[in-house]
């Protein structure tokens, strides 16, 4: 059923801002509700289009649109700031949004369903915690360099500065030894809270199917298998492999001009947390253990022989994002291409 009518919504956390419009353009109304009436005046509406922002809780206000009966779309912020005119308030903003999902060209976010959120919650708490644990392990470095203790980077050289505290001969004053100390206890704590969340994740991505389908992709773990279903789309959005690349910014970046094609360097364009470990699953597969799975005279060994490590991982990554996309829409699980050949 065709919706006549669509809603921009300009989300904050108290009043809301509304811009009703006909399809062709028209306005039919402006409205300033505060959080509280805003639930109950869309409810009251006949069914519309309602359009707001990808930003903060708009995911849950799509989910509680859904419910009332209501179409929503989802628009990037930044597709919607080039529609706005002149001054920037809530009405300007809620009038963009809905000249902007008036474009037929335009392109919309999927609002993520609850699970998928908490999944989502689950994989930051986790990424939170190991940030903070870096910068607890660079003030203890720091405070070790200042006595002349160099300990290279790593989370690893903790054994090596438990050596250090724990010499009899060392130089240490006392006082610096026990922030030292208390350091190393808050590090352990902060481990102990991230090997937690690893064992949810693992326990989740074994339970999913799509999950373990994507752990079969060499250089794919639960972490990243976890982050596709958390953070990426259907892949029924995307025509092929290589729109969901591009969406992870896995694609050169484009300056071409009067017909002519030049490319840069990755676009970094899409989301972080996906890309990020896509990269690092291609980068232990050119290890110097990893290396030894790579079949010789494959596409993956003749460009390492040839091209910078960095630049082999990027385009490796690329690779593996095109085989999520292929796995999960032909629901199948990954062969080797010498299997896929011998078919």
């Amino acid at each position: 059923m065709m919706k006549d009518t669509m809603i921009g919504v300009d989300l904050a956390k108290s009043v809301f801002q509304l811009h009703a419009a006909s399809m062709t353009g028209e306005l039919k109304f402006r409205k300033k509700l505060s959080r509280q009436s805003f639930l109950k005046f869309m409810a009251e509406l006949p069914p519309a289009a309602v359009v707001m922002e990808a930003c903060g809780s708009a995911h849950y206000w799509a989910r509680e649109m859904i419910r009332l009966g209501h179409e929503v779309k989802l628009i990037a912020p930044h597709y919607v700031k080039p529609f706005v005119k002149r001054q920037k308030n809530d009405a300007a903003d809620a009038e963009a949004i809905v000249i902007a999902a008036q474009r037929a060209e335009m392109r919309f976010v999927d609002p993520k369903s609850a699970e998928q959120q908490s999944r989502a919650v689950l994989f930051r708490a986790r990424e939170r915690l190991v940030h903070q644990r870096t910068e607890l392990v660079n003030a203890l470095r720091a405070c070790l360099y200042e006595y002349g203790y160099v300990v290279p980077q790593g989370i690893h050289q903790l054994k090596r500065i438990e050596e250090i505290l724990a010499a009899a001969s060392g130089d240490l004053p006392d006082l610096v030894r026990e922030e030292c100390l208390d350091l190393m206890e808050q590090i352990g704590e902060k481990t102990a809270h991230i090997n937690v969340r690893t064992g949810k994740i693992k326990a989740l991505a074994a339970e999913a199917d799509t999950a373990r389908r994507l752990q079969t992709i060499p250089g794919v773990g639960s972490l990243t298998a976890m982050a596709v279903e958390a953070f990426a789309p259907s892949m029924e959005s995307f025509r092929c492999g290589r729109d969901f690349a591009a969406w992870l910014g896995l694609v050169p970046r484009q300056f071409s001009s009067g017909g002519k094609e030049r490319l840069g360097r990755t676009s970094k364009a899409g989301q972080t947390d996906i890309r990020r470990l896509l990269i690092i699953g291609a980068m232990s597969r050119l290890s110097w253990l990893g290396r030894k799975s790579i079949p010789e005279g494959s596409w993956l060994a003749r460009i390492a022989a040839r091209k910078p490590r960095m630049l082999v991982a990027i385009a490796l990554a690329n690779k593996m994002a095109r085989t999520i996309w292929a796995l999960i829409t032909k629901n199948q699980d990954y062969r080797v291409p010498a299997q896929v050949a011998a078919a």
